[in-house]
């Protein structure tokens, strides 16, 4: 049998960042993708994710002033640039479930410098928003965007080059901790690894479920839209930054990138499936809410031209779990509830030094594992 100091399980964001920064360590890993690499199936793909130290609450305020730092450090290693800054916007009804000053507290906690202003003042520096005067925003100046695909593809390639064996259309069955490793299952064969990182997204509960230490999980199928603006100059990302509406409803949205048109979507639409039952089919209903919520606040938006499904996997309160199981400490999970994409290189080197070191230097400790009987 083959035997890895590590197996990362799942390519996506988190895995491949793993496996980068294992084998940046020098560690002896393997990485395994079910599908081949670059699928549409997860929450990987497409172009644009937002980057934002922008949340309310400092553990995650925390954790992104970190990936800033593993993002710049992966930019230098790779020769490619992969964040975009163009500001951020953070827009909180006062009548929404969302406080403003929730995200100014933790940014005060973490030192971020940031603005709290009204709707009129956004309405004068950003002309391409209308938002009602009940709305409060915070204005981070970090903000911006990450290119998806692109960077993924890039921690695989670096992952390849710093030595990672990376087993594409590899499906891993089950998963056998024995006390001194784990057995990997896979549908080509068995390895045995010292250290097992699970990032498998929506398919974890699959080889958590047979260990008694199942996730809870919520799979949805998401979907954004491109919408193409008459004047998409209006848009650059030099006039018109990347924002989010936090209430009842959340959406969000960015400025042109790449291509004369800005992207939007509902975050966690609720619109349930597993990955067995997704249809890959954008639904007409959640299309014409968003259309109509831009209408309202970014009124030059334009028509619809296109949208894509992508999956996500909702943990409780959207927490992230990130760390070993608490009855199998040689299988470390990793799992982003729908929003770590910008955080992904620092959850890659955080696994990394928990599957070689055992620790980390990096604050974890609200994302622990925590057993069914105590999730």
């Amino acid at each position: 049998m083959e035997t890895f100091e590590v197996a990362v399980v799942g390519m996506g964001a988190l895995g491949s960042a793993a496996a980068y920064h294992l084998a940046r360590k020098s560690a002896g890993v393997v990485a395994f993708e079910q599908f081949e690499l670059g699928h549409v199936r997860g929450a990987s793909h497409d172009t644009s994710r937002i980057i934002r130290t922008s949340y309310g609450a400092p553990e995650y305020v925390r954790l992104a002033r970190s990936a800033y730092r593993d993002w710049a450090d992966f930019e230098a290693v790779a020769g490619e640039r992969f964040v975009t800054v163009t500001g951020g916007l953070v827009f909180c009804p006062a009548d929404g479930p969302y406080s403003a000053g929730d995200f100014a507290s933790s940014l005060d906690a973490v030192g971020i410098p940031y603005e709290l202003l009204g709707a009129a003042e956004v309405n004068a520096r950003w002309p391409r928003f209308s938002i009602p005067g009940n709305v409060r925003t915070i204005y981070t100046p970090d903000s911006g965007i990450v290119h998806a695909s692109r960077s993924v593809a890039a921690l695989q390639m670096q992952a390849r080059a710093h030595g990672a064996v990376i087993r594409d259309r590899t499906r891993v069955e089950r998963l056998t901790p024995d006390g001194s490793g784990v057995i990997v299952h896979t549908a080509n064969g068995d390895v045995r690894a010292g250290k097992v990182i699970l990032a498998a997204d929506a398919w974890t509960n699959t080889l958590l479920e047979p260990l008694g230490a199942a996730v809870p999980l919520v799979t949805m199928q998401e979907q954004v839209t491109y919408f193409k603006p008459a004047d998409p100059d209006a848009f650059d990302r030099d006039r018109f930054p990347v924002w989010i509406w936090e209430d009842t409803f959340c959406f969000y949205g960015f400025p042109t990138y790449g291509e004369p048109t800005i992207k939007a979507a509902r975050d966690q639409s609720d619109n349930l499936m597993t990955p067995q039952e997704r249809t890959f089919v954008p639904s007409p209903e959640l299309l014409d809410q968003l259309s109509s919520f831009m209408g309202d606040v970014i009124p030059g938006s334009g028509p619809p031209v296109r949208t894509v499904t992508c999956q996500y996997a909702i943990t409780p309160d959207r927490r992230f779990v990130i760390g070993p199981l608490e009855h199998h400490p040689d299988i470390i999970v990793a799992l982003g509830a729908g929003h770590a994409f910008k955080f992904t290189p620092a959850i890659g080197r955080i696994l990394a030094e928990l599957a070689t070191d055992g620790e980390t230097g990096d604050d974890i400790s609200a994302f622990a594992h925590r057993a069914p009987d105590r999730a």
